[in-house]
């Protein structure tokens, strides 16, 4: 009885050190994954910027050098609630920390524009619209337009008119591209100042935007909210 104790007894040793062996080895498989799994929470957020305009918006957007982000701005050619569905769309296709859809008020019905703001913002989207247009955001850089109307026929010889002489011009008109030399002076120094254009314009563009009650953005032009965007983007550079 002695000799069967003594062997059932090595036989439970014999299964309780391989037990730890294989608990043990399992351990340190599952140690690596845990180490390469860290790291994923410090991947660069993504920002989906879905735009209206095919070329000047996202030649805007794309000028930004961000350290800590990644910005994919599309142009899509879509509008209003069009452009909303289509963000939809791509979000669902996507991997994407924030969506934005950047839309103007141009000549659309103000039911169709104010509902794409409520529908951008119950499906968790940024909404960065302009009423008239994108480029009067462009246009705060330098003059502070206190938010009457201007009609978006005006648009590109207002612009014009502060850039040719800094060596940049804007083709609203035709290609409609922000080029490096334009952006650059977007974001340049005021002369005899100390803050930036980009500084200066959202400080305009929020002023406005605060004098405003947005029952219905539709008719209250001119204004933008471009800025908060704009400010998202710039907690990444």
């Amino acid at each position: 009885m002695k000799m069967k104790d003594k062997k059932s007894e090595q036989t439970e040793n014999k299964r309780k050190h391989l037990a730890n062996v294989a608990a043990a080895k399992a351990k340190r498989r599952a140690a690596p994954d845990l180490e390469r799994a860290a790291p994923s929470k410090f991947e660069k957020p993504t920002i989906l910027i879905v735009c209206e305009g095919e070329n000047t918006e996202p030649s805007y957007f794309k000028k930004f050098k961000l350290t800590s982000a990644t910005v994919k701005a599309v142009g899509e050619g879509f509008n209003t609630v069009s452009l909303v569905n289509r963000a939809i769309e791509m979000n669902r296709k996507g991997f994407y920390d924030q969506v934005w859809c950047v839309f103007d008020k141009d000549a659309f019905s103000a039911e169709d524009f104010n509902n794409a703001i409520v529908m951008a913002e119950a499906n968790g989207f940024g909404v960065a619209y302009s009423n008239q247009a994108f480029e009067y955001w462009l246009i705060l850089h330098f003059e502070d337009h206190q938010g009457g109307n201007m009609n978006r026929a005006d648009y590109n010889k207002t612009i014009n008119r502060y850039i040719n002489t800094l060596g940049a011009v804007y083709d609203g008109d035709g290609s409609k591209i922000v080029s490096e030399d334009f952006f650059d002076i977007l974001n340049g120094i005021e002369v005899n100042g100390k803050k930036s254009r980009m500084e200066i314009a959202m400080e305009r563009a929020k002023k406005i935007y605060g004098r405003l009650s947005h029952t219905s953005p539709a008719a209250e032009e001119s204004s933008t909210t471009v800025f908060k965007l704009v400010e998202e983007i710039l907690k990444y550079i």
